[in-house]
């Protein structure tokens, strides 16, 4: 190999040096400075010395060197050479040219670095200072419902903030949440570009500090099964640097979005203390399927599921061995739902002769955890009323599924789970693939007591739906039309072009039509005033449910233990049951307290109210009053229904 020359190795190194930035850069142009100020000043020196008299009235000559340095600085003093002599211009001409370049050069270095620094402030690139914040890892649709969510929560906190880090542009994240969540109250939204699964990214969000963490599918439910796979992976390496950016003996309260069970099993093993996996797919489909069996419940959902209303807590007191029916009549404000044991097992609706031990907490339904408190003595007495003798009975039913996704599958095994044998469910999707005509083959096989039949039919079609005479079904649900390619607006707006069309089809039928319930699901909670006013009986907002959920697992780990309890066909569910089935004869006169005790007759717990005569009017929350005071006093009908926890919705 030829030896480099030390023309060479100097350029060589010289390049090395510049091409570490703004500093380098600068670095030269001041030796470059000094460089010049050297070489011109010295020359002018050099002439002062051979004729001094030709640089008046510049008389001494530390003044001429100094005159160098301000012409170099500022090109405009070379008029202080105007009546010196031509040798002394050249050297002012010399350093006026000098500056003019080496000034050039200083202000594109200045400019270029401040623009570059600027660019990193936008992307996000400097560290979070914060603690106990919540971090959200990731971003998806479903990002702007849980920010909204989490800041309701942190009403009561004393300088919240929540941090986002995604592979987003910070600027869009940035524009999004603040034309979605103009308001934040006292909270404040921090979002950071990167990798969610770089060490080096969460170390930039503070992941040992923050209080709980949210982790994100990249992909929307409805997204081809390459991309949710994907996004499973991704969330789980996310997840294992999360655990491994962790202090040890820190442990954080981990919510990971995943679709695939297997990858859920695999995610909550990773750390059993910390990571709690979310199929939200499932979830929204047990929603529908309890939501098909009683009209209102997706209001009360809404209410439970949200940080704005009711909600579920943990409380721990002193319970000197009362009994936990007892208990229902000692908070002012909330209504117990279950006991959870020392070891973490939670017990839905137990017995009301259940005795409490020490260490149990309740699971309380409550307006706020601040108002939570145990009374010494009950703080109103019930009234006796007579039981009406009696169950509901079970009945054959017709229900319509007009769309097709996963949750059509889990909504078809779970309904099987409820209904009289017999019982039929007929779905239509427009052009289905192979794939779901083998999957609803699979349902007619797995549930010989349910008749499963796919009809090939366009749901946005109004022939077809008056073919299908949609006022003879017990239930109708409406799942989201699109695929992958399709977003929450073009999602709802086919499922409000459906509603209409069923709206006029039970208009022009009126005669003939039954007591068909309408159920639908709405992607974009914005969307919420145009559904509502198109005749629907109950409708669950997907990204609103599932946000919700997430961010209340987010602050509290074992609320994902209560509802997958309550969300299943086995153990206590939430019903809403007439006033009719609980008295012999209405209307009656009765206070909240008398409600939880013929609920407790029946072995069910009361936990609210919807009066028919408000069952339509939003401001009134469609007539759902959930954990009133016990002492509240309601007329009730025969129309209007009790919230209760039970078994069954017998």
């Amino acid at each position: 190999m030829k030896k480099a020359s030390f023309a060479q190795i100097l350029r060589y190194k010289f390049d090395n040096f510049i091409s570490k930035g703004g500093m380098s850069i600068f670095f030269s142009l001041v030796v470059a400075f000094l460089a010049i100020l050297v070489v011109i000043g010295g020359v002018r020196a050099a002439i002062f010395a051979i004729h001094p008299e030709g640089a008046a009235p510049f008389d001494d000559m530390l003044l001429n060197i100094f005159i160098t340095f301000v012409q170099l600085v500022d090109p405009g003093n070379m008029a202080q050479d105007i009546t010196t002599t031509v040798d002394y211009k050249a050297t002012g001409v010399l350093a006026g040219l000098a500056g003019v370049i080496l000034l050039s050069m200083l202000i594109a270095v200045v400019t270029t670095a401040l623009d570059q620094k600027l660019h990193e402030l936008k992307q996000g690139h400097s560290k979070v200072l914060e603690s106990g914040h919540s971090l959200i890892l990731g971003w998806n649709e479903r990002v702007v419902e849980i920010v909204r969510e989490l800041v309701m929560a942190n009403e009561s906190e004393r300088n919240p903030a929540i941090v986002i880090l995604s592979d987003q542009d910070k600027e869009l994240m940035d524009e999004t949440l603040q034309a979605r969540v103009p308001d934040t109250g006292n909270t404040r939204l921090i979002t950071r570009s990167g990798n969610t699964s770089l060490l080096a990214n969460l170390d930039r969000v503070t992941v040992e500090g923050c209080k709980s963490i949210i982790v994100l599918a990249s992909c929307s439910d409805s997204a081809a099964v390459e991309d949710k796979a994907a996004s499973d992976a991704r969330v789980i390496k996310t997840v294992l640097a999360v655990v491994a950016a962790k202090h040890e003996g820190k442990q954080h309260n981990i919510v990971a979005e995943i679709f695939d069970a297997r990858n859920r099993a695999v995610v909550e093993q990773i750390s059993p203390e910390e990571v709690r996996a979310v199929d939200t797919e499932e979830i929204l489909a047990k929603i529908l399927v309890q939501t098909s069996r009683t009209s209102g419940l997706a209001v009360v959902y809404n209410e439970i599921l949200s940080f704005d209303g009711s909600e579920m807590y943990f409380h721990r007191a002193d319970w000197r061995g009362a009994g936990f029916g007892e208990l229902q009549y000692r908070f002012a404000d909330g209504v117990p739902m279950g006991i959870r044991k020392p070891d973490g097992a939670i017990a839905i609706n137990p017995a009301p002769d259940t005795p409490m031990q020490d260490g149990d907490e309740i699971l309380i339904l409550a307006q706020d955890d601040s108002t939570i408190r145990l009374a010494r003595k009950p703080v109103a007495a019930p009234a006796d009323h007579p039981l009406r003798e009696g169950r509901l009975e079970p009945r054959q039913e017709r229900n319509l599924i007009l769309g097709w996704s996963r949750k059509a599958a889990i909504f078809v095994r779970e309904l099987a789970d409820y209904v009289r044998d017999e019982s039929a469910v007929d779905i239509v999707v427009d052009e289905p693939s192979e794939a779901v005509t083998q999957e609803v083959m699979a349902l007619k096989r797995e549930l010989g007591s349910l008749t499963v039949q796919l009809y090939d039919a366009n749901p946005l079609s109004n022939t077809v739906l008056v073919a299908l005479k949609p006022f003879t079904y017990d239930n109708i649900v409406i799942l989201s039309q699109g695929g992958a390619t399709n977003g929450p607006e073009k999602t709802d707006s086919e499922t409000i072009i459906i509603l209409l069309l069923l709206r006029a089809i039970f208009e022009a039928n009126s005669g003939e039509a039954g007591q068909t319930a309408l159920i639908t699901e709405v992607m974009d909670s914005d969307n919420q005033e145009l559904i509502s006013r198109a005749g629907v009986n109950d409708f669950i907002i997907s990204n609103r449910f599932v946000s919700n959920i997430l961010a209340q697992i987010s602050e509290e780990a074992d609320i994902k233990a209560v509802y997958d309890n309550l969300f299943e066909e086995s153990g206590s569910e939430i019903y809403l049951k007439p006033a009719s089935l609980y008295f012999e004869e209405l209307p009656l006169e009765v206070s909240f307290a008398d409600l939880l005790a013929i609920a407790n007759k029946r072995g069910e717990i009361c936990i609210g109210v919807r009066e028919a005569r408000a069952a339509a009017d939003g401001d009134r929350n469609f007539g759902v009053r959930m954990v009133p005071e016990k002492t509240a006093r309601y007329l009730l009908t025969a129309d209007d229904t009790l919230v209760v926890v039970a078994e069954d919705e017998l």
